[in-house]
């Protein structure tokens, strides 16, 4: 029976009080492996209803696994989703406002703290094997200001700083060393470095934590011609753009094939979403957000509401919803919830919560609103409620009934006053909670 609010505190109590499914002192730890698309829209996938584009690994983990629908990335554009997702932590409360910039020579303008403690550093405490590859975005990897996954609990990494390109990719590093251009799929070249990974700690009996962030479908994106074929009777744009997207699936393909060899499958708990929405500025991105509200850079539900998937056979081997919102921020408390683990240090406040209500007693109501800041603008998420708030300048607000409106089309803040003070102040509250974390108070 779906759970509500109230029977929230007695359901997860319960669930913790129970024996852990997979202890982190026990020899049968799940492998973790956190999967994620650069840019790819909620109707950019065949299971999400895309007349034309081929995922067929993606329908396949939706059919098999559990599908989120209403899954948030924490920001609409990239490095701070990424941020989220290794600290359970807001964004805006650890420094990473944007997209990162920066080059060798010059620090990354939006770095990931090395006072934060990342899910990699966590599970590293309890004899996981770290990896990361494919696209950081969190601080350079090369150069005297380098801020690259090693400093940040990962043993094995082969990533770039920042977008490359998805065919003939160059700006790789891996373990610090600078890796000559590649040629052909990018998804292929990062997948052709994660699987060695994978299969040697497997080998070892080592339970790994692995991040594999593709590029893919970012611009600039761009198809081998073997992909660009299957989509012939359609534009150049589109060819790249599904293109690039399909040779990524299969590559998805290829990790749960090899998982299956290696007799890991069943003990693996494979995640993937999208760092944010599609780019809907014009008709050279054939990404698609429908039937939801504009795109990447927006906190509308265009720009932050994300594909979202699981996989973990042993635990779920019948397929399922999850109608809860949940965001990228839940993660690790989701992480930490399931092998029962408290790290020998925690940087708090945690934004995100468990997941596992949801996932394992069908909880439908969020007990906790989801915040969002990007730019000038910031929007908190309540139940079916959204509010959107100018946050420079005189205020002005938006709000939304996303259960009976989730195109966001009619505006309720004229008519609902009270509603809109009453959230208005639970945002600005939490505002300021990630003012002072920003400033460092959560690390004295």
């Amino acid at each position: 029976m779906p759970l509500n609010r109230r029977t929230f505190c007695l359901s997860s109590l319960a669930a913790l009080a129970g024996a852990p499914l997979a202890g982190a002192s026990g020899a049968n730890r799940p492998n973790i492996i956190l999967m994620m698309s650069d840019d790819q829209g909620w109707g950019d996938a065949g299971f999400r209803g895309h007349p034309h584009l081929k995922t067929p690994a993606l329908d396949d983990m939706a059919r098999r696994g559990v599908t989120f629908n209403r899954f948030y990335s924490a920001s609409p554009v990239c490095s701070p989703t990424r941020a989220s997702c290794l600290t359970g932590r807001h964004p805006h409360r650890i420094g990473v406002f944007g997209a990162n910039s920066g080059d060798a020579k010059a620090p990354s303008k939006f770095p990931l703290r090395k006072q934060e403690l990342t899910l990699a550093e966590a599970l590293k405490q309890y004899g996981y094997a770290t990896g990361h590859f494919g696209k950081w975005h969190l601080g350079n990897v090369k150069g005297d200001n380098a801020n690259t996954p090693a400093q940040h609990g990962f043993d094995e990494w082969f990533s770039t700083v920042r977008k490359v390109s998805t065919l003939d990719p160059e700006d790789y590093v891996h373990n610090g060393e600078p890796v000559a251009p590649l040629k052909g799929d990018d998804s292929m070249h990062i997948m052709n470095r994660a699987l060695p990974f994978i299969e040697n700690a497997v080998s070892n009996d080592t339970p790994f934590f692995t991040v594999i962030w593709f590029h893919t479908p970012h611009v600039p994106f761009i198809a081998d011609e073997e992909h660009k074929a299957m989509y012939e009777y359609h534009s150049e744009s589109q060819q790249n753009f599904w293109g690039a997207l399909t040779a990524m699936d299969e590559q998805i393909g290829r990790l749960r094939r090899e998982l299956e060899r290696l007799g890991a499958v069943d003990d693996t708990m494979l995640w993937f979403c999208s760092d944010n929405g599609a780019r809907d500025s014009g008709p050279g991105f054939p990404g698609t957000n429908l039937p939801y509200r504009n795109g990447k850079a927006t906190l509308y539900e265009g720009g932050v509401r994300v594909i979202s998937l699981l996989e973990w056979s042993r635990m779920f081997r019948e397929p399922k919803q999850v109608d809860m919102a949940c965001s990228t921020s839940d993660y690790l408390p989701t992480i930490f919830d399931y092998l029962n683990i408290q790290p020998d240090r925690q940087v708090e406040p945690i934004d995100g919560l468990s997941m596992r209500a949801a996932l394992d007693q069908g909880m439908t109501m969020r007990p906790k609103p989801i915040g969002f800041q990007y730019q000038k603008r910031a929007a908190w998420i309540d139940g079916r409620y959204k509010l959107i708030a100018q946050i420079e300048g005189d205020p002005q607000y938006e709000l939304y009934d996303l259960e009976s409106d989730p195109s966001e089309e009619k505006n309720l803040a004229a008519e609902n006053p009270s509603r809109v003070q009453r959230l208005a102040h639970q945002l600005k509250l939490w505002m300021e909670s990630c003012r002072r974390s920003d400033l460092g108070a959560d690390y004295l």
